[in-house]
């Protein structure tokens, strides 16, 4: 996603992107590899949060570009009152709403309705029945990973992608900002405007869902060794 940025003349490293303070002066000094590397870290996740409220994935691209630009044109009237990644956020949570009414399609995302966004946390048959001495037991309890399963290999992340594309969207919205953008709870309620309940919930199922299909890669690796 090309944002055009003023050139400055400093290095071309990109500043320590974890150093809000630092990012603040190297946007508004127009350094042109921070702003870069910012784009590389949260578009994707930007890009879900526009989903939620625009559309088609054309359009959220086009709100994701705007949002950049927002972020160009603001960053010097910027006050602190919030974390950068909160404001930048902000920034794209109100674009797309904006986007959404004019396309006649925007709803509270306290109103949107996806049934993957409700479905049980765990499949029923992963327990013993009432009628069992241990009813309502684990019949199949979750499975220990060793270290060799390589958790964090290439793969295993291209499963977890997908498994997170296929979520419902306010599940997908809130396990994207927490658990691939580091939010905090507080800041996902305030971006997506949750209650603290209902993100939790949320967050429970999505992370519930997610280790659901990397148990079944799991499996067919050791059935495949």
């Amino acid at each position: 996603m090309a944002v055009p940025v003023e050139r400055s003349a400093s290095t071309a490293v990109p500043v320590d992107l974890s150093d809000d303070a630092a990012v603040i002066a190297a946007l508004r000094a127009g350094h042109e590899p921070t702003f870069a590397a910012l784009i590389d870290r949260w578009s994707s996740a930007m890009l879900r949060v526009a989903l939620l409220h625009v559309s088609s994935r054309a359009v959220a691209e086009e709100v994701v570009q705007d949002a950049w630009m927002g972020v160009v044109r603001g960053i010097s009237r910027f006050e602190g009152r919030s974390s950068l990644r909160t404001w930048v956020f902000r920034i794209v949570t109100n674009l797309s709403k904006t986007r959404g009414v004019r396309e006649a399609r925007s709803i509270p995302l306290s109103a949107v309705h996806d049934e993957r966004d409700h479905a049980a946390t765990v499949d029923a048959d992963r327990f013993l029945d009432a009628s069992h001495r241990w009813g309502h037991d684990w019949a199949r309890p979750p499975r220990e990973w060793a270290p060799e399963d390589s958790l964090l290999s290439k793969e295993t992340g291209d499963v977890i992608r997908r498994a997170i594309d296929e979520l419902g969207p306010r599940q997908r919205a809130v396990i994207t900002l927490r658990d691939e953008q580091g939010f905090t709870s507080k800041e996902v309620c305030a971006t997506l405007g949750l209650s603290e309940a209902n993100q939790r919930v949320l967050l429970h199922r999505a992370r519930a869902a997610v280790r659901a299909r990397l148990e079944e890669y799991m499996d067919r690796r050791l059935v495949t060794r």
